[in-house]
């Protein structure tokens, strides 16, 4: 058996190409969908024809409540598989929203808090004893806590802790060789957002004339990033934040 990932967020987008990229790397994958059954089955298909295994769990990430029965299932899959840890977690699942200071509600505050904090904060703890000594656990960040982008005052703030999250969390797991870090992306041409990056010309325009390598970023390419940091050729680095950005906003 080799090395066993459960990635959050994985039937679209970066989740989606993480899979990918890590089947090619040889990786068997556990990831989570929310709502599209159909696709998550597609990528299970896709990561079969790469020659490794995959499994798609559902979970609901705005209900962290639900963790301690999605833990559950978790442990049935892998012992589906005959194994009883896993050796990598990404913590990738997540939405975007747009408001300002101003006109942000108590509503889509504690949605972003539940999703891109409070989930992360409690899958890591519900599954410590599951990871194996030596792995790597890696959080998804964004580019938005280093440039500032006007209406994602709420999201880049929660992100900003995830951020401070890894610092603390790596020094807490050094004794058993387990790295911490967090990945930002930069503008990614995906359906995030509404597709906004992938779709709307001059919004593409303007990411492109603020990046040095003159483009959004493509999925399959933080997909790539993801896989190298979870590598062991990467397993000096640890604590870090590692923005994936193309030159964004120098």
């Amino acid at each position: 058996m080799g090395k066993v990932a459960v990635v959050t967020g994985g039937s679209r987008g970066l989740g989606k190409a993480a899979v990918l990229a890590l089947a090619k790397r040889g990786v068997d994958t556990i990831f989570t969908y929310h709502r599209n059954a159909t696709a998550a089955h597609a990528v299970v298909a896709q990561v079969q024809a790469l020659g490794a295994k995959a499994q798609a769990l559902h979970l609901d990430v705005s209900k962290p409540e639900t963790l301690d029965d999605f833990v559950i299932t978790l442990h049935t899959a892998l012992r589906e598989w005959n194994v009883s840890t896993f050796d990598f977690l990404v913590n990738n699942a997540g939405i975007g929203s747009y408001s300002t200071a101003a006109d942000t509600s108590v509503e889509l505050l504690d949605t972003m808090y539940a999703i891109h904090l409070k989930s992360v904060f409690l899958l890591v703890q519900k599954t410590l004893d599951t990871i194996t000594d030596g792995g790597r656990i890696l959080n998804v960040s964004t580019g938005l806590t280093r440039f500032v982008g006007p209406g994602h005052i709420a999201y880049a703030c929660i992100k900003g802790a995830i951020e401070v999250y890894t610092r603390y969390l790596a020094q807490e797991l050094g004794p058993r060789k387990i790295t911490v870090n967090v990945i930002a992306p930069g503008a990614t041409a995906t359906d995030f957002n509404g597709g906004a990056v992938r779709d709307n010309e001059v919004y593409n325009k303007a990411v492109s004339n603020a990046v040095a390598l003159g483009r959004p970023g493509q999925a399959e390419e933080i997909g790539d990033a993801i896989a190298c940091l979870l590598a062991d050729e990467c397993r000096w680095i640890n604590g870090e934040r590692v923005e994936v950005s193309g030159g964004q906003r120098l």
